[in-house]
C-alpha cells in the first residue's frame, strides 16, 4: 500500500519533526510502544517525557525500554498529561520538538478507564505555548466508543479554533472504513 494507514503516518511524522538530541514527549505511554520508538529517535543524546496515569502502563513500559537499555533516555510520570508543564524541567521546554497522543483506552487494559478532553486539551495548549517553532503534536484519535466520540467533538472543535499564525493544523483519515477508524491530528507550531 503507498498510502500510509494512521499509526505510521503519525510515525512519519514524527520521524520529520525529531533529531538526535531533541526533547519529545509520549502523552499517553500506554504499552510502551511510542514511548520506546521516540527515544530511539532522539538517540543518546536526546530525551522523552511519557505520561499515563495507570501503574500498568508505566510499568510495561519500563520494562520494554529496559530490554533496549533505553530507560535512561526516559522518565516516565504516572500522572495525567495535563500535568507536563509542571513535570518537565523549565529549560527542556525549548527542546521539545515533538509530542504523540493516542486517545482512547489502554490496548488490552480496563476499557472504562479512558482519555477525557479536558486533560488533553488542557495538554495539548501547554505544549504548543512551551515547543519552539517547529515543534509538533500528534494526536492519534479513536473514537469508536462513547467517551471517545465525546473527545473527538472537543478537540477537533479546539484545533479548528487554532490561529493559522499560531500552527498549521492537519487531519488525515481513511473516509471509505467502516466501524470509525481513527484518525491524525497534527499540530505544527509556526
Amino acid at each position: 500500500m503507498n498510502v500510509l494507514g494512521v499509526l505510521p503516518f503519525a510515525r512519519f511524522l514524527l520521524e520529520q519533526a525529531l533529531q538526535p538530541g531533541d526533547h519529545a514527549v509520549d502523552c499517553t505511554v500506554g504499552n510502551g510502544h511510542d514511548t520506546l520508538f521516540l527515544a530511539n529517535l532522539v538517540g543518546k543524546d536526546g530525551f522523552v517525557y511519557g505520561f499515563d496515569i495507570q501503574e500498568q502502563a508505566i510499568l510495561k513500559a519500563s520494562d520494554r525500554l529496559k530490554d533496549q537499555n533505553l530507560l535512561s533516555r526516559v522518565d516516565l510520570f504516572q500522572t495525567g498529561h495535563e500535568h507536563v508543564r509542571q513535570s518537565i524541567p523549565t529549560q527542556h521546554h525549548s527542546k521539545l520538538k515533538g509530542a504523540i497522543f493516542n486517545l482512547g483506552y489502554l490496548p488490552g487494559g480496563d476499557k472504562s478507564i479512558v482519555t477525557q478532553p479536558t486533560s488533553t486539551l488542557a495538554a495539548v495548549s501547554a505544549l504548543l505555548e512551551m515547543m519552539p517553532a517547529g515543534g509538533l503534536i500528534v494526536l492519534v484519535i479513536y473514537h469508536g466508543h462513547e467517551e471517545g466520540k465525546q473527545e473527538k467533538t472537543s478537540v477537533l472543535s479546539f484545533v479548528e479554533q487554532i490561529d493559522q499564525r499560531l500552527a498549521h493544523v492537519l487531519k488525515y483519515e481513511f473516509i471509505n472504513q467502516a466501524n470509525h477508524p481513527p484518525f491524525v491530528v497534527a499540530i505544527e507550531k509556526r
